[in-house]
């Protein structure tokens, strides 16, 4: 069944096209849409040039743009591992979490910015390996006020200014083990990083003073569908996450809870495809309310940082849609019906599953 119904089904790529500035980065500068990558092809020794899909257009295009190969096909030395407001994360073999804007098609082609992290402390019984995702406070690591949030997965999460000099980890273990596989996010209404559980039935926070000690919010899920017997037993055999994404534009903070199926098993790796999707509204007082309605808002759910745009503000983005992208799957869903999303491609696990949001174009 159908989940647009009326909303003809637009995920795809072509040249960036001028548009008026989204609310999600304040600035007067006309913006690019969303996109994503969608293929990367061999270019001389170690090198790859990028085809990206915009999210408001029909067609990929291949960009002029050349990044390193392990930017984009993981090496036995480097591990791209997250993406906040365009910026890549990457996780040398010798430790070093590092920041680059490569894959970013609105960056230098010919001087890509990379930035050193501090090297990883990992608390005791924990480890710093395994990423679960990175979020950024301001659009750039280079700003003397923005904070970098590493979430790993198991019980740490740290937090550093890569812009001040002798920048160090603030490194926090975390006691309740629903939030061990969690993802964070910053929230630039509340100025503050906020981390859902598992379930989505609490809230951690941490503000920008970087003190160690985490607050927790209990939140009430409201107004939840009707689900039938079979409806509850696929969501009970699905993989679930948590996501909080913030419109700024509006002011809203959004719960996705999104459902996962394996569907087949190739080569002894599970392949998963998007079963479910519910979306619900935080009303600021401690409850997330079910919704099939986010307006003229598109949220962008990927291995990168969640974001969300005001549809209008892009030629041909239909609005109250939320797309996927997620190994082996390239999608949409329409908040309206909780049934199976339609997927637009096939994603490829062998490139970063990433979304990158609107970025400035500089005249």
């Amino acid at each position: 069944m159908s989940l647009l119904l009326n909303h003809p089904l637009k995920l795809c790529l072509r040249r960036p096209v001028l548009v008026r500035s989204s609310p999600l980065v304040s600035t007067s500068l006309p913006q690019t849409a969303p996109c994503a990558i969608f293929a990367a092809g061999s270019w001389g020794p170690n090198e790859a040039k990028l085809r990206v899909l915009y999210a408001d257009q029909p067609h990929s295009i291949d960009l002029d743009k050349v990044v390193p190969w392990d930017l984009v096909y993981d090496t036995d030395d480097s591990v791209t591992i997250g993406s906040s407001h365009g910026w890549v994360a990457t996780l040398k073999e010798d430790g070093i979490l590092r920041l680059q804007d490569d894959l970013n098609p609105s960056a230098s082609y010919t001087d890509p910015k990379r930035i050193p992290l501090p090297p990883l402390v990992t608390l005791p019984h924990c480890q710093t390996q395994i990423v679960t995702n990175v979020s950024m406070s301001t659009s750039s690591p280079e700003d003397e006020d923005c904070v970098v949030a590493v979430k790993f997965l198991g019980p740490q999460i740290s937090f550093c200014r890569p812009a001040q000099r002798n920048s160090e980890w603030t490194n926090i273990r975390l006691e309740n083990p629903c939030f061990f596989s969690s993802r964070v996010m910053f929230s630039k209404k509340d100025e503050m990083f906020l981390m859902p559980g598992s379930g989505g039935h609490l809230i951690a926070s941490w503000d920008l003073l970087l003190k160690k000690n985490t607050k927790l919010q209990n939140l009430c899920l409201d107004n939840l569908p009707k689900l039938s017997k079979k409806k509850r037993e696929l969501l009970e055999a699905c993989c679930k996450s948590e996501h909080l994404v913030e419109s700024r534009s509006t002011g809203e903070t959004f719960l996705i809870k999104w459902y996962k199926k394996t569907t087949k098993i190739f080569k002894g790796v599970a392949r998963m495809k998007t079963k479910a999707l519910m979306v619900f509204k935080l009303d600021g007082l401690g409850n997330a309310v079910y919704t099939k309605d986010i307006g003229d808002l598109a949220i962008f759910l990927s291995k990168s940082e969640p974001f969300c745009v005001n549809a209008s503000s892009f030629p041909d983005l239909n609005p109250n849609i939320v797309f996927l992208n997620d190994v082996d799957e390239l999608a949409c869903v329409c908040p309206t019906h909780i049934s199976p999303s339609i997927s637009v491609g096939t994603g490829n696990c062998t490139i970063p599953v990433f979304f990158f949001p609107p970025q400035n174009i500089e005249s």
